[in-house]
């Protein structure tokens, strides 16, 4: 991937062979049929120890996720199974002890009303890649709370996950960013249609997500 932030070096994987792809398609849909939870986690831990967190994203992931039919029972049963595994996997890759959020580090979250929160979840495992740590506080995160965390916490950046246009409200989020002009405010996720006026800004892919944010850290 071209680093697009000056002054930051980025040490983000290759793209995944396409055998490496439909293999991974393979095995955690799968795992998700049986529904195999476990395996879906480990699977994912395997393809991310191999090519890194954003390529497993963008290439198995995400594509699983957005193909999931969800008609019948048995599919609904199957979707929740690989959203689970997935968030198992994710959340434990590279996680170590201490404490989450250091000073000026990347708050993450949901917006409020926000039921799903992956994406988040993507991005927190791909910065501990980079071994920066990161406080994700999980979906339908009021903006109360998010103003509270923000002031408790002292962040220097925040990441706001929509999946949906019902919850990717452009004005609230720009307004919470005026709010505190020395935050880096960004939303992520197809919840985000309207378009964003500054200080906010959208990011369209896990690897800018994480390029953001290591920038943001380095130019502190």
């Amino acid at each position: 991937m071209e680093n697009t932030y000056p002054g930051v070096r980025l040490v983000l994987t290759d793209p995944m062979s396409a055998d490496a792809v439909e293999t991974a398609h393979k095995r955690i849909r799968l795992a998700a049929e049986d529904l195999d939870g476990n395996r879906v986690a480990t699977v994912l831990l395997e393809m991310a120890e191999a090519w890194g967190v954003p390529a497993l994203w963008e290439q198995v992931c995400r594509p699983l996720l957005t193909r999931l039919p969800g008609r019948t029972a048995a599919e609904i049963a199957s979707e929740h199974v690989l959203c689970e595994g997935v968030r198992v996997g994710l959340d434990v890759y590279r996680r170590q002890p201490g404490r989450s959020l250091p000073a000026g580090g990347v708050l993450l979250a949901g917006a409020e009303q926000e039921a799903h929160c992956l994406g988040p979840h993507a991005l927190a495992a791909a910065l501990r890649e980079h071994r920066r740590g990161c406080l994700h506080l999980g979906p339908a995160l009021p903006w109360s709370a998010l103003t509270s965390a923000v002031h408790r916490a002292r962040p220097h950046t925040v990441v706001l996950w929509s999946q949906t246009p019902v919850t990717g409200r452009a004005y609230r989020l720009v307004r919470f960013a005026r709010d505190f002009p020395h935050l880096r405010v960004y939303a992520a996720g197809p919840g985000w249609i309207e378009p964003l006026a500054a200080p906010a800004t959208h990011l369209g892919t896990l690897p800018a997500a994480v390029a953001a944010c290591l920038a943001t850290a380095h130019t502190r």
